[in-house]
């Protein structure tokens, strides 16, 4: 599954095989997201993860901010 488009935001859902797995990926993000200065709105329920990505100072829309970060989480999982 790749990012869609909804809501004004870039919205992608992940599955892990478990918990340690899906926070382990949840800690790589956070400090992607804190070295671009740049943080996700997101919810995990053990193995789930799901991410949206909008800039707030843009007035809540997507920008060129949230396709990087995007781009950077993919690296992550390699998908």
């Amino acid at each position: 599954m790749s990012w869609e488009e909804k809501d004004n935001t870039l919205y992608r859902s992940f599955k892990f095989r478990d918990f340690s797995e899906a926070f382990s990926f949840m800690t790589h993000v956070a400090l992607l997201a804190e070295k671009q200065d740049h943080h996700p709105t997101w919810k995990n329920t053990w193995n789930h993860v799901e991410i949206w990505l909008t800039t707030h100072s843009k007035g809540n829309t997507i920008s060129e901010a949230d396709r990087t970060l995007a781009a950077a989480i993919d690296k992550i999982t390699g998908k």
